[in-house]
């Protein structure tokens, strides 16, 4: 039990090093000082736990050498005011007067290509007592097993609000699956026309792959609290930013914080990290339609095709649901 013990200890401190390594290496500073400052940390620790006697009093130093690296970059404080790109430089927001709800700077770009596009913002007001649909897009870039989430909210109207959770990435910046847990990105919701958020997924990006589930189970009332509830987020976060995290903060984890206090059955699953069998999940517990086996529903609630056929058509959202399961 002793050499166990002994064991899990060294796993446990190799991996906080290694994380204090990488938090020195990406931090906002001169990438002379975070080379240095990267290879300080290694040195220390090593001096630390290896020449330090008795092996109480190392772990404790090296416990020291790790929380001045975390208290460091606990304090680092997320910014609205970066040079952001095009496409998320501008933060929506929401007024509510009643049973009227106005979303503010909903993203509609137009598409040339991938990365030529001109941002448009429009402004609708929406009632919130004419919600009828809450639905799940996930996008599959390849992995398979980790995909990119959205919601999107259905009026009687026929329109369609959709949310995607993203980094918010500065001019010239790329999202590296790495750095997403390092404060590297703040997290930002863009919200879209479906025209914008889904098409850009299946009729520019090449090699995605997007399904699109109707959420079922839950009264129209407890979708109008999620819905209510995306919205505080949003505000807030046009007057306090956050950071993004892949662990915890990310398009899916943020889903499951919305949605949790008002649906009794979202618990957590090892597939909320996996996110790309999300949809598997939501079957299981009954929140998608279960009229055919999950291994029929799921290829059958690809849309690919239809995004391709619709483009442009002002009806892009309903002829994307058209025929299928649960709409």
């Amino acid at each position: 039990m002793r050499l166990i013990g002994n064991v899990l200890l060294w796993v446990l401190l190799i991996l906080m090093a290694a994380w204090a390594v990488l938090a020195i290496y990406f931090a906002d500073l001169p990438a002379a000082l975070r080379y240095v400052g990267a290879v300080l940390f290694v040195a220390a620790s090593a001096a630390a736990l290896l020449l330090v006697r008795p092996k109480r009093k190392a772990v404790a130093a090296f416990l020291g050498l790790f929380a001045v690296v975390l208290v460091g970059w606990l304090a680092l404080p997320p910014s609205n005011n970066r040079t952001w790109q095009p496409d998320v430089a501008v933060l929506p927001y929401s007024t509510v007067q009643g049973d009227a709800i106005t979303v503010h700077n909903i993203r509609n770009c137009d598409y040339r290509t991938e990365t030529d596009y001109t941002v448009r913002y429009y402004d609708k007001t929406y009632r919130l007592s004419q919600l009828r649909s809450f639905d799940l897009f996930l996008s599959d870039w390849g992995l398979k097993s980790i995909v990119h989430t959205l919601v999107s909210f259905g009026f009687e109207d026929g329109s369609y609000l959709c949310i995607s959770i993203e980094t918010r990435k500065e001019v010239g910046e790329a999202y590296s699956n790495l750095k997403g847990f390092f404060r590297q990105y703040e997290l930002t919701y863009v919200v879209g026309d479906e025209r914008d958020l889904i098409r850009l997924r299946t009729n520019y990006r090449k090699g995605e792959t997007v399904y699109l589930y109707r959420l079922i189970g839950s009264s129209r009332e407890v979708a109008r609290q999620i819905f209510l509830d995306y919205l505080r987020c949003i505000n807030g976060l046009k007057t306090q930013p956050e950071w993004y995290n892949a662990l915890t903060g990310n398009c899916t984890t943020e889903i499951r914080g919305h949605t949790r206090p008002y649906a009794g059955k979202v618990l957590w699953d090892w597939r909320i990290l996996a996110n790309g069998y999300i949809d598997e999940m939501a079957y299981e517990v009954g929140v998608l339609d279960r009229s055919l086996p999950f291994e029929v529903l799921k290829p059958k609630s690809i849309i690919n095709a239809k995004a391709l056929a619709a483009d442009q058509d002002p009806e892009f959202s309903k002829r994307i649901r058209e025929g299928l399961p649960g709409m």
